[in-house]
């Protein structure tokens, strides 16, 4: 069988794609490989989300071209969001890359393993969301396992691009998460966490009212799991009905992942986030009255163009009077693209 190795950087959401474009190569008679050297076909699935991310993804496709040279290596091909920011420049700069598979094109990786895929620049933006039929060969320990709710993304956030690299926001079908669900209970996984860009507008695109909460519901019934978490909360989608069934039903995670970004109004109005630090405060106090026990994380961007060191100081006075239970703190990155690039 022939051998292929699959490099996949970035996010959750990446790694689930990843998985799914490993499925349907083993479905077609490829064994995967951990040694890049004895691979005869090599995947960089990339990361283009900031800065350093697409550094990164740059690095790891130099290193696997190399392959080509020293190893067993005959096709190379790239993969993610990094093909929809620089699909051409890749082609052209790197000529050991064969071929080139956007996030809407995750299915063509057969046809681009096999020299059979045009990967010229797609008519339309990334629509492609996988189902619970389509093959994937999972990557996370035995006991836990991702599940991608939803892709793409509607908010108008100026400092992300996710838009632009996954499409307009879409929700995978009610009936085909809970059947995945059910799927890898059989397998042995015990924990799956849903994730998405926005996991709480679940379902607005079907119609579904309050959609997450729906299916939370719904997946703590499924025979064989023990726990069910969802990342990436975002805050005016909290809705009472969300936190009363994260309390009521014991195989709900008592845990919230919600980036809040600043405590400003001043700079999440130029992020076009909304809210501020007193709204997040009263939000904060209603999730543990809610939830007892819960823990929550979150994240900030310090740096933001226009942010001034009153409202620095007014995001550290925020961080220390909401007592987080864990949080993230990055420096702003000025990607090309984005509504607040410099």
């Amino acid at each position: 069988m022939p051998k292929a190795g699959f490099i996949s950087l970035g996010c959750p959401k990446n790694l689930v794609d990843s998985e799914v474009m490993m499925g349907i190569l083993a479905r077609n008679g490829y064994e995967f490989t951990p040694r890049a050297e004895e691979a005869e076909v090599l995947i960089v699935n990339t990361c283009s989300f900031i800065e350093p991310a697409q550094k990164e993804s740059i690095d790891t496709i130099l290193e696997m071209a190399e392959y080509k040279k020293f190893g067993a290596a005959k096709r190379l091909i790239v993969a993610g969001c990094l093909v929809e920011r620089y699909r051409e420049d890749i082609r052209r700069q790197v000529p050991e890359v064969d071929a080139v598979v956007g996030t809407g094109e995750v299915e063509r990786i057969l046809e681009a393993v096999r020299g059979e895929w045009n990967s010229s620049a797609p008519d339309a933006e990334p629509d492609y969301l996988y189902h619970d039929m389509t093959p994937r060969l999972l990557t996370t320990p035995r006991h836990a396992a991702y599940m991608k709710v939803a892709e793409g993304c509607d908010h108008p956030c100026t400092f992300c691009i996710i838009p632009q690299l996954r499409g307009k926001f879409r929700s995978r079908r009610f009936e085909s998460v809970v059947r995945e669900a059910g799927q890898l209970a059989d397998a042995g996984v015990r924990e799956v966490t849903l994730i998405g860009q926005d996991t709480t507008s679940y379902g607005e695109d079907l119609g579904l009212r309050d959609g997450l909460p729906q299916l939370l519901d719904r997946l703590a019934d499924v025979e064989g799991l023990q726990w069910v978490r969802f990342l990436y909360a975002y805050p005016n989608r909290v809705s009472q009905n969300l936190l009363d069934t994260i309390a009521a039903r014991p195989r709900l995670a008592k845990y919230f992942d919600m980036p809040l970004q600043h405590a400003s109004r001043s700079v999440l109005a130029r992020m076009k986030r909304g809210g501020s630090g007193d709204s997040f405060l009263k939000l904060l106090e209603r999730i543990r009255r809610t939830i007892p026990g819960v823990a929550i994380r979150t994240s900030f961007i310090v740096g933001f163009p226009g942010e001034t060191d009153a409202d620095f100081r007014e995001l550290c006075d925020f961080v220390r009077e909401a007592k987080f239970d864990w949080m993230g703190v990055f420096a702003y990155s000025d990607v090309e693209n984005a509504a607040s690039h410099a």
